[in-house]
């Protein structure tokens, strides 16, 4: 991985500093119902205002497409992010202009301002240079801490790193370090999960993981394209018939590349979609007509956590089965429990991120567990797939 600057590089002393968070957080009901990304903030602000920075936050908030929508404002997440931090945040009613310039200039050292939404300008998704000079013009230094939204080449995201001497905040440093552990130098074997729906939304997950990892663990219900492209029949299961030749042809090149995949043996099916509907656990060629699989099997999960016992570096992304719904979470549930496990007592390296990853892994118990869970969705998908990211890009140490 290419080096990048951190917050050691930086002397924020009386500096003011223009932190890009990711403060799209869900809300519900005019309330916060997960505050992750504001706590997993908390450390670079803290940090930067203990050290008598003028901290200067800008974000977006879901898609106002250029216009000032009031119920996307930033401004509840003002009390949100005082309340975390523990002292208070200011609020700009505007991320460039006039009304953000003189609430930074009333700035003090080891103050904190949280700008308005910076998606109410249209230039922000355009990565315009006047958006990017109105934001630059807010500050003397620039960290990026939004590494779940670094796949996006916008003004607050790579344009202004250009403009600015640019740092990666602690938050970002993390999941750059992570990843790297996972894919850019890991120590082996590495072990990928990778789960979900449809594999035409994970080809090039898929590709780019044969080529790096020892062994590739295909769930969810991907893996029933995959058992139906090998000629079984699976039922009333979900699964993608158009792309039985691609699944192959996956198939084909990982084991030409030396990746061994690992798909289930045995699946848990039932007839309905529906929490504790009637199922039984059948062999991979046994799937009755009438029914579908909605989990992996006990043989499948023992077969999972030999390779996990062997392996230095796990990479995690997607469920086993419909975890939402008991007793169809039961194999995504034990293999958490059982990576968490070597986590604490072999060293294992295990990194898991995806929107219903990190819920996985949250109702397995195991979110704190892991070496490291990311919550980027999809930047840490664009990572994985090998992709380069704006974002990242603007970072790094000439």
């Amino acid at each position: 991985m290419a080096a990048f600057r951190t917050l050691d590089q930086l002397e924020p002393a009386g500096k003011r500093v223009l932190v890009r968070a990711d403060l799209n957080v869900p809300v519900r009901d005019g309330q916060i119902s997960d505050r992750t990304r504001i706590e997993r903030l908390v450390p670079t602000l803290r940090e930067l205002a203990d050290k008598g920075a003028r901290v200067v936050v800008c974000s977006h908030f879901d898609r106002p497409k250029g216009k000032r929508v009031p119920e996307m404002s930033l401004k509840p997440l003002a009390e949100a992010l005082s309340h975390a931090l523990g002292k208070p945040v200011a609020f700009a009613d505007d991320c460039i202009g006039p009304v953000a310039e003189d609430a930074v200039a009333a700035l003090k050292d080891g103050d904190v301002l949280l700008l308005e939404n910076t998606r109410f300008h249209a230039g922000e998704e355009k990565n315009d240079p006047a958006m990017v000079d109105g934001l630059a013009k807010l500050a003397d230094a620039y960290v990026n801490d939004a590494f779940s939204a670094a796949h996006r080449a916008h003004a607050s995201t790579e344009g202004v790193a250009h403009k600015l001497p640019a740092y990666a905040g602690r938050l970002m440093q993390a999941e750059l370090e992570a990843l790297d552990a996972a894919l850019g130098n890991p120590s082996r074997p590495v072990v990928a999960i990778v789960g979900g729906a449809k594999v035409s939304t994970k080809l090039d997950l898929l590709g780019n993981l044969s080529k790096k990892v020892d062994v590739l663990v295909i769930g969810g219900a991907m893996a029933n394209t995959f058992l139906a492209a090998q000629g079984k029949d699976v039922g009333k299961s979900l699964q993608e018939a158009e792309m039985h030749d691609t699944a192959r042809t996956i198939l084909a090149e990982a084991g030409a590349g030396g990746c061994e995949i690992l798909l289930p043996e045995d699946l848990v099916v039932a007839e309905a979609f529906a929490a504790n509907a009637p199922n039984k656990v059948v062999d991979v060629d046994s799937v009755p007509a009438g029914m579908m699989a909605l989990d992996v099997g006990p043989r499948t999960v023992a077969a999972v956590e030999a390779r996990l016992k062997r392996a230095s570096t796990l990479v995690w992304n997607g469920p086993f089965g419909a975890f939402e719904i008991p007793p169809f979470d039961a194999a995504t549930v034990q293999v958490a429990q059982t990576a968490a496990a070597l986590t604490t007592s072999a060293g294992l390296k295990s990194i898991g991120g995806g929107g219903d990853t990190v819920s996985a892994l949250k109702h397995a118990g195991v979110i704190d567990r892991l070496t490291y869970v990311s919550s980027a969705g999809g930047a840490f998908l664009e990572w994985l797939e090998g992709k380069t990211l704006p974002g990242v890009k603007a970072l790094e140490a000439a």
